[in-house]
Parts: C-alpha cells; structure tokens; sequence
C-alpha cells in the first residue's frame, strides 16, 4: 500500500493531506501558517537601506540587503515545510508525494528538501490551489495520485 502526502501551498500557508491509497479521499494531516508570507516588502523591513560614504574616490552608496525581505520570507516557509517533511519521511507517515503550488513557491520548495524527501516526489502541479477544499483538491491531483 502507497501512503501519499499531498502537499498544497503558497508562500503564507501550507496543507498536507493523507491519502491512503490512489482512490481515498483526501484527509487534511496538518495545516501551516506564515503570516508574513502575506505582508508587503515595506511591512517586513523596519526602515531604510543604510547609506555609505564610500571609500576615497568611490562616492556615496547604498547598502541594500542583497535578497528583498519577501523573497526571504518565502524561502524562510519553504525551509519549514521542507523540515516537516522530512519529519514525515523519517516517521514513515508517506512512501510519495505530490506537491502543488504556484510555480515560484515550486521552485523554492523543491530546492529546499533534503535529498531522501526530494526522492520521495511523485509528482508536482503548478497551481494555486491552497483556498480550495480537500475535494477540490482531489479533482485536480487525482490521476496523479
């Protein structure tokens, strides 16, 4: 019998469901929240990039963090979701997953798995599907379950 996780997210929440076998309903195991996954870039940093006068000769310039504050938040819950999984993984609570998210969060959370869980994917689908119900859900993964 193949346990399988799905996992929806996007960068401010994150469901897995369970699904026993290739035909069960689809049973929300866990819900995550990253509320600052939802904020705006002025709201996640206090003030103003820092100023330098620079070196003889160079001028004045900015110090700016090299990554904006969202794109660090997003890959902050990626890292989460990915230490969930390998929890998961290592508690032998699913032998595949199937992981759906917008394209961008994708991205940020396959590089952020460790190896033993990347292997553990089945298969992925690029959409936004973390508002929908578990039904929902299910008619969009199910031929890939």
């Amino acid at each position: 019998m193949s346990r399988t996780w799905v996992v929806v997210a996007d960068s401010s929440r994150a469901k897995i469901y369970a699904a026993a076998t290739a035909g069960a309903d689809l049973v929300e195991h866990e819900d995550l929240v990253h509320p600052e996954g939802r904020l705006h870039e002025r709201d996640l940093v206090s003030d103003r990039p820092g100023h330098d006068s620079g070196e003889a000769g160079s001028g004045p310039h900015v110090l700016d963090e090299p990554t904006p504050a969202h794109v660090e938040e997003m890959h902050r819950f990626a890292r989460e979701i990915a230490t969930r999984l390998e929890q998961g993984l290592n508690d032998k609570a699913y032998d595949r997953l199937v992981l759906v998210a917008p394209p961008k969060f994708l991205g940020a959370l396959r590089d952020a798995l460790p190896q033993g869980v990347a292997g553990a994917v089945a298969e992925t689908l690029h959409k936004n599907l973390v508002q929908h119900s578990a039904e929902e859900v299910r008619e969009h993964v199910h031929t890939l379950l």
